[in-house]
């Protein structure tokens, strides 16, 4: 089962200069919860902007450079599709975990979202998530105000 997981604003805003939009504890504590023993897919810039793999979760870094280089612990993939196609009848939930163009060009494979909607739309972000009207049933939600933002874990199937 492909999965995929994302904090959006209310204009699918997901990201500036590679950077996340927002530092919400709440969320980095979800992402973590849900995605701990896992495999994880991103791309490479996603994984230079996070600096390391990230612990207890098996890493696949995405990158067209057949020359691109990752720490240990980390495995490298030069096809998106392929990497996908493994996983899209495993029994392991897998998770796609940015950045924008591996969300937009591996959403028609993933199965189910894991959304953040944070109420919030920044107009200086240069990365959008892109459409997912297609899951329109909601598995779970829940709607959180930690104070400085108002959010809601928002989990969506296709119908």
């Amino acid at each position: 089962m492909i999965s995929l997981i994302v904090a959006i604003g209310k204009n699918n805003a997901i990201g500036r200069n590679n950077q996340l939009l927002w530092n919400i504890p709440e969320d980095m504590k979800h992402f973590k919860k849900i995605t701990t023993s896992h495999t994880v897919i991103m791309g490479d810039r996603t994984y230079l902007s996070i600096g390391r793999p990230l612990p207890n979760r098996k890493n696949i870094v995405v990158s067209l450079d057949e020359n691109f280089v990752a720490e240990e612990g980390c495995e490298i993939s030069h096809d998106l599709f392929k990497t996908l196609d493994e996983y899209k009848n495993s029994d392991e939930e897998v998770f796609v975990v940015g950045g924008g163009m591996i969300y937009k060009l591996s959403l028609p494979m993933v199965d189910k979202l894991y959304l953040t909607i944070v109420d919030d739309a920044p107009e200086d972000a240069d990365t959008f998530f892109p459409d997912y009207s297609e899951f329109n049933q909601i598995v779970k939600e829940e709607n959180i105000d930690n104070g400085q933002y108002k959010f809601k874990f928002l989990e969506l199937i296709k119908k």
